[in-house]
């Protein structure tokens, strides 16, 4: 872990966070930073969330079923981060508070139905491909506004906005060209489609990019390495 403590770190990203908040004129209120904590134990995260951290963020949906709710202390908000299969949604009613990868209509059928049937609604965001890469989830930026309608359409799903993962790259201009796209691809969607009386999520950055995200106009920044450090495979 290094010879940091949880504290000395989550106030250095918030510091960072701050930072490139108040580079481009925005409060470091406005941004959420959820702790990624795939893989780690609930120690750690019972750790972080006495340094003060509240969103935590899974991105398999077995953990999520073996973490939650049993770790649950007040406050807390949960975010599913990951990619989801239809067979692995019934893991997550009950125990996540927003899912960030609705990459198809199956998908927002599936979520849809499974927690209409505990009688939940879940906030839910759109999950983009922006950088185009083969290897990612999410749909076409083309086909953002058909599958957010589609979503803002379901009686138990909450359209709240969309996510992305910036481009596998050192070149922090190609980075900031495809957050730059989707906050342009966010606020049509979100102008179009709206969110409801929910403020409207931009989830995109990542412990390498989230100061050019903030820049760009990320609402929600996803960190796990920088906070958490290395993860164990």
């Amino acid at each position: 872990m290094g010879p940091s403590t949880f504290a000395e770190r989550l106030s250095q990203i918030q510091d960072e966070v701050a930072a490139a908040a108040h580079r481009v004129g925005r409060a470091a209120e406005d941004i959420t930073l959820i702790g990624v904590s795939k893989r780690k134990p609930v120690e750690d995260m019972q750790q972080a969330y006495d340094a003060g951290l509240r969103h935590f963020g899974e991105n398999r949906a077995q953990e999520v079923r073996d973490k939650f709710p049993g770790f649950n202390p007040e406050g807390i908000i949960r975010h599913f981060i990951g990619h989801l299969q239809s067979n692995k949604v019934k893991y997550l009613p009950g125990r996540v508070d927003m899912i960030h990868t609705i990459d198809s209509t199956r998908i927002a059928d599936a979520v849809d139905q499974r927690f209409g049937a505990q009688d939940l609604k879940i906030p839910v965001l759109v999950e983009i491909n922006i950088s185009g890469e083969i290897n990612k989830e999410g749909v076409e930026p083309i086909q953002a506004l058909d599958l957010a309608a589609y979503c803002a359409n379901k009686p138990n799903l909450e359209f709240q906005g969309l996510m992305t993962i910036g481009p596998l790259t050192a070149d922090t201009a190609r980075i900031r060209q495809a957050f730059r796209e989707m906050l342009l691809i966010h606020e049509q969607v979100v102008r179009q489609v709206g969110t409801g009386v929910r403020p409207a999520i931009l989830s995109m950055g990542m412990s390498s990019d989230f100061s050019l995200a903030i820049e760009e106009g990320a609402t929600h920044i996803r960190v796990g390495t920088a906070l958490f450090g290395a993860r164990e495979y």
